[in-house]
């Protein structure tokens, strides 16, 4: 071990002079050590959030979404298309019909989000979120829909009433009449199977209907609004995008799961980061108690000092033994706080000691620990505490030998 390494365990193990330098000492460690707990906790449970967010739209959304480059609609019966349907990466490719249309319900009226969809769309999927009645499109020949469970509480729809709803869309094909509006209006009247619960963003406007209906509403005749592409369980995601962007080329836009919510997932990093250079600031905070603690160690060890400048120490080896005394106590704090933070951690991923309040997917507070955020948490307070460490070293001894 180096003999600044020596002096400076030294001076931070044995009993000061003025006590208050071990208590700023110990304070500094404390703090930063409950400051790098903190840090990893917290960063732990936003990844938490982040992982359920990320599990719900596996479970409600397609792995692709193809849109037309340019305009609303455009026909799946293209080259492009059926090389993607015909791909050994392709698992299913729905038609889907979307479209904001007006909506009445008895007294109530809202504006909605419909979405037209065949038979055979993902029902395994949707079945698991009905909480009321059943996912069925048709009863026997009368076309039906499933409403999402937000709009259905605002607008008090029910399976179980005999009310239908009623839709209405302006025709593209005709026009206005100021004598009779409704004649302007393309309209469809259907009545309720179910209440589905996929995601709170989409359940407050959600209506789920048959293309074909969704057809004579747009007048459409094969076109589509997207299609919601799904891969085969256990390929890999990444080479599909690549190959299904290459056959689609630049008439066609292609949305994978993240840029589908780019918007949720980007606002759940800037929180994760606000909340991170928060915690780091509190953790600068506190490292100044260790520029207080080397600033009056320094003075108390004045006679020290002399004795080994007498001896032949250079400047920069005074420099060192102040260095790494501050740096110490902060190393002490990163591995104390990192290992609590680590177990805390831990326990709450495999028990779920803390609860959630009020109804969630989950009923305690969801953790993931990453490397990496250990990794990035170490390397930021180590850094935030050999900078302070070398303040009042680089004041004190600042003149070179």
């Amino acid at each position: 071990m180096q003999l600044s390494s020596l002096i400076a365990k030294r001076y931070l193990l044995a009993r000061k002079s003025h006590n208050v330098i071990n208590v700023i000492s110990l304070i500094s460690g404390v703090g930063i050590a409950v400051g790098t707990c903190a840090l990893i906790i917290v960063m732990s449970v936003y990844n938490g959030f982040e992982d359920i967010v990320r599990d719900v739209y596996q479970a409600t959304e397609a792995d692709f979404v193809i849109y037309p480059a340019s305009g609303k609609c455009f026909s799946p019966q293209c080259a492009p298309i059926d090389s993607i349907r015909e791909s050994e990466f392709t698992a299913g490719l729905f038609e889907v019909v979307s479209e904001k249309m007006f909506l009445t319900y008895g007294h109530s009226q809202s504006i909605v989000t419909v979405k037209g969809v065949d038979t055979t769309y993902r029902t395994s999927s949707i079945s698991q979120g009905i909480i009321d009645g059943k996912f069925l499109l048709y009863e026997g020949e009368i076309p039906s829909a499933v409403a999402g469970r937000g709009i259905a509480r605002k607008l008090n729809i029910s399976p179980h009433f005999v009310e239908p709803l009623n839709l209405y869309l302006p025709s593209r094909s005709r026009k206005i009449s100021l004598v009779n509006p409704m004649a302007s209006l393309n309209t469809r009247k259907l009545f309720v199977t179910g209440i589905v619960s996929i995601e709170q963003r989409t359940d407050n406007e959600l209506i789920i209907i048959p293309i074909a209906e969704a057809r004579k509403l747009t007048e459409y005749t094969d076109e589509v609004s997207f299609l919601e592409l799904f891969i085969k369980e256990g390929a890999d995601i990444q080479a599909a995008e690549k190959k299904f962007r290459a056959i689609l080329g630049d008439d066609f836009s292609l949305k994978n799961r993240y840029q589908q919510n780019e918007t949720v997932y980007r606002m759940m990093k800037y929180e994760k980061a606000a909340i991170y250079s928060i915690l780091l600031f509190i953790i600068i905070i506190i490292s100044c108690n260790v520029f207080g603690s080397l600033t009056m160690l320094i003075i108390e060890k004045k006679d020290d000092i002399e004795t080994l400048r007498s001896m032949g120490a250079r400047e920069s080896l005074l420099k060192k033994i102040f260095i790494q005394e501050g740096w110490m106590i902060t190393l002490y704090g990163i591995a104390v706080g990192t290992v609590t933070g680590i177990i805390l951690t831990l326990i709450q991923q495999v028990f779920g000691v803390i609860r959630l309040p009020g109804n969630y997917l989950v009923s305690y507070y969801p953790v993931s620990l990453q490397i990496q955020d250990i990794i990035l948490t170490v390397f930021s307070v180590a850094l935030i505490g050999f900078i302070i460490a070398c303040i009042p070293s680089l004041k004190t001894f600042g003149k070179k030998s």
